[in-house]
C-alpha cells in the first residue's frame, strides 16, 4: 500500500527563540523529513521568523490567541492543505490552547488532522479539563463524518498530557496514569477510533536527575479503517531521547532540545 504522506509531533518545551536551539530543534526535525508536522509550546514571534526562513519547502500555519503557547504547523509544499483554529477546545478558558484543525488532500482524498494540547496538571481541575476536551475530540469524528457524506479519514494527536490524577490526603482515589489511557482508549472505541502503539514505552522525561519518573504523555488516535507503515511492530516511532543509549546521552539530548520526544508516523493512502 503506498504511502500518503508522513507526520511528526513534537511538543518543543517552552520553544522560543533562545541562542542557537532553533537551529538545533529545525536539524532535527529536518531530518526526520515529514510532510506535514505539528510543533507545540511555541512562544513568540521569533520561532514562527526562523523556522519559516530554515525550512522554505513548507507553508506554515499557527494558533493565535491570548494563550501564551501557540502550535505551528508545516506543510510541505506540493500538499494541498486547509488549516483551521478550533476554539471550541479552548473550554472558555482564555489561557487554554484552541486546537488546530488541518485537512490536507491527498489524490481525492480528505485527511483531517486536529493537533491537541489539552490541559495539563495531575489535579482534578487539569484531569476534568483534559478528559471533556479528549472527549470532544472523539466525538468530533461524528461532526468530520457527516461533513464527509460518510467515513472521514479523521486522526487526532499531539502532547495529550495523560498523566492520571492525584486526589491530595485522599490516594485511594488516585486514577493512574493508565486508567486515564484506558478510558481514552474506550471513548476512541466508542466512535470507531483506536490510540495507535509506539514503539517505546515513554515520550516525556525531564533526565535522570528528576524526582518524575518518565511518562507516556504523547498519543496518537486515528478512525479504525486507516493504516500506518509498522516500526517495530508499532505504528509509531518515538524518536529522541528514549533511542539514546544511555542516560548521560538521553540527558544530553532533553537539555539540548526539548523533555518530550518526537512522534513520526506514516499514514498510508486510502483505496
Amino acid at each position: 500500500m503506498a504511502k500518503a504522506f508522513s507526520l511528526a509531533s513534537w511538543n518543543v518545551e517552552h520553544f522560543k527563540k533562545k541562542g542557537s536551539r532553533v537551529d538545533r530543534v529545525e536539524a532535527f526535525l529536518s531530518k526526520q523529513n515529514p510532510d506535514v508536522f505539528a510543533l507545540y509550546e511555541v512562544e513568540g514571534s521569533e520561532v514562527f521568523q526562523e523556522m519559516t526562513d530554515q525550512m522554505p519547502g513548507y507553508t506554515f500555519h499557527i494558533t493565535e490567541g491570548p494563550q501564551i503557547q501557540e502550535i505551528l504547523v508545516g506543510v510541505r509544499h506540493g500538499f494541498t492543505a486547509f488549516f483551521t483554529q478550533k476554539l471550541e477546545f479552548k473550554e472558555q478558558i482564555s489561557a487554554l490552547r484552541p486546537g488546530a484543525l488541518l485537512t490536507l488532500t491527498v489524490n481525492g482524498e480528505h485527511y483531517p488532522i486536529l493537533f491537541l494540547h489539552p490541559k495539563s496538571g495531575s489535579d482534578p481541575k487539569g484531569l476534568g479539563l483534559r478528559d471533556d476536551m479528549l472527549v470532544k475530540a472523539c466525538d468530533f469524528r461524528k461532526t468530520l463524518n457527516k461533513a464527509a457524506g460518510g467515513t472521514a479519514n479523521y486522526m487526532f494527536l499531539g502532547d495529550l498530557n495523560t498523566m492520571g490524577m492525584r486526589y491530595r490526603y485522599v490516594a485511594s482515589r488516585n486514577i493512574a496514569q493508565g486508567d486515564e489511557l484506558t478510558k481514552l482508549r474506550q471513548e476512541a472505541k466508542r466512535v470507531g477510533m483506536r490510540l495507535l502503539e509506539k514503539d517505546q514505552a515513554h515520550t516525556w522525561s525531564n533526565g535522570s536527575k528528576s524526582t518524575i519518573p518518565p511518562s507516556n504523555l504523547d498519543q496518537v488516535i486515528v478512525a479504525d479503517h486507516l493504516t500506518f507503515k509498522a516500526f517495530s511492530q508499532a505504528e509509531v516511532s518515538v524518536r529522541g531521547w528514549p533511542t539514546e543509549q544511555n542516560t548521560a546521552k538521553q540527558d544530553a539530548w532533553i537539555a539540548s532540545y526539548s523533555d518530550h520526544a518526537l512522534l513520526y508516523l506514516e499514514v498510508q493512502a486510502v483505496e
